[in-house]
């Protein structure tokens, strides 16, 4: 996203995320050494997300295994570290690790300015590179020009992410409406819940969610070579192609048909999970990132399904750890990071709801969670990833989001809203 994933987690979340990981750090200090090293941390994933549940694990790990060093974690939100990255990577308040979003806009863009350590060499030698799947290491390796898919190792996930229709089944049992296999049936289930006064989809028009429903809506016409035009400038994109303008076309006639409210042109990501948690709309597309949290937090049945009708849907490896270039303790940062890539914080993780990139599968127990993971391997066996549309160029994010906008309030239409894309991703588009 988020900038595929957009990752959202409200600052509520976030503080709560510092204070579980900060309560799990106090009793560790062996005795409580006033020179004892510490790893200063940044993460955005809420506490019980499958990610925010893994990493508390692992700090415990963490300061098991290194005795006197302390594990500090810093609360920051998605979209502090989104804007402030590059302004605290370049100065002497640096922390020895964050997550950071993946691709050119973003990781890409850090790794060309300088800012980030090449782990290359880490990665080499503690064998990381072996347990990822060609598809998910992609996001983790940039060329000089910062763009994604080769060159040096300037991340490491220790997770992967997809998207997928997240739908309120006891709410499309009180309508009468079937669980959506087809394109045409989630049209069906939208047309009926609009019938009955409930707008049918969970949105944030200010956050990613928006832009995303757009972009799976161009992925249902498109291929994996204009993915690789569009993310990977394989070719020269064309806002106007067929896939870009059936996107934008029907995504305005959703919203004047009442699936997308006009009321979430302002709404943030949380607002759109917490909409759907709280029962008030049955639909939500968005990634796996959310998985864990309705585990643990819906009172009502759901289930989930692949976009029907497309065989690409936007997902890849996940969030980065990236070690800043001025980070104090790197090699605290690199055992911290193969910890979470450990058999014991990878089960978990798959446990929990998250999509591991090297647990034991076996050891997944959970229906829910294997069924996340069944999922992910469908989409992974037809090459079906296919990133996020803010990746591209540096600033794509801010302009998807103020572009998506004036689509819900209907004040820009589907050619200029084209339009308006095609002039920001040219100008950011690396001469190469």
């Amino acid at each position: 996203m988020l900038t595929a994933r957009r990752r959202a987690t409200a600052s509520a979340a976030a503080a709560l995320a510092g204070a579980l990981l900060l309560a799990s750090c106090g009793g560790s200090d062996s005795g409580g050494s006033s020179d004892a090293k510490t790893l200063r941390l940044w993460h955005y994933e809420a506490p019980n997300s499958a990610m925010g549940a893994a990493w508390t694990a692992a700090v415990k790990e963490f300061e098991a295994n290194h005795p006197g060093v302390k594990v500090k974690f810093e609360e920051k939100s998605f979209e502090q570290i989104q804007k402030t990255a590059p302004m605290a990577l370049n100065s002497s308040d640096a922390p020895d690790l964050l997550e950071y979003n993946k691709g050119n806009a973003t990781a890409g863009l850090l790794s060309k300015q300088g800012l980030l350590t090449d782990l290359t060499a880490e990665v080499t030698a503690r064998g990381w590179d072996k347990l990822m799947s060609p598809g998910v290491r992609t996001t983790s390796q940039y060329d000089t020009d910062g763009v994604m898919g080769s060159g040096k190792w300037y991340g490491v996930t220790d997770y992967a992410e997809y998207t997928m229709i997240y739908f309120n089944k006891d709410l499309f049992a009180k309508y009468r409406v079937p669980e959506p296999k087809t394109f045409d049936d989630l049209v069906t289930a939208m047309d009926t819940f609009v019938e009955n006064d409930v707008t049918p989809l969970a949105n944030a028009g200010a956050e990613y969610l928006a832009q995303q429903y757009l972009y799976q809506l161009a992925l249902s016409k498109a291929d994996r070579s204009w993915v690789d035009t569009y993310e990977l400038y394989d070719g020269k994109a064309d806002f106007h192609d067929a896939a870009w303008t059936y996107a934008a076309e029907t995504f305005a006639d959703w919203v004047k048909k009442g699936y997308i409210g006009k009321s979430s042109t302002s709404a943030k990501a949380e607002d759109a999970g917490v909409s759907f948690l709280q029962g008030k709309a049955p639909i939500l597309f968005s990634g796996s990132w959310w998985y864990g949290r309705f585990q643990d937090e819906a009172t009502f049945d759901w289930g989930t399904t692949l976009w029907p009708g497309s065989d690409l849907t936007l997902g890849s490896g996940g969030n980065l750890w990236v070690v800043p270039k001025s980070a104090k303790n790197k090699e605290l940062a690199y055992d911290f990071i193969d910890i979470t890539l450990s058999k014991k914080i990878q089960n978990l993780l798959g446990e929990k709801g998250g999509v591991p990139v090297a647990a034991d599968t076996a050891a997944v127990t959970d229906p829910k969670a294997k069924e996340l993971i069944d999922h992910f391997n469908t989409l992974s066996g037809r090459d079906g990833l296919a990133f996020y549309p803010d990746w591209p160029v540096p600033g794509f994010y801010d302009v998807l989001v103020s572009e998506t906008q004036k689509l819900i309030t209907g004040s820009e239409k589907p050619d200029d809203y084209l339009d308006s894309l095609q002039k920001a991703y040219d100008k950011g588009v690396p001469k190469r």
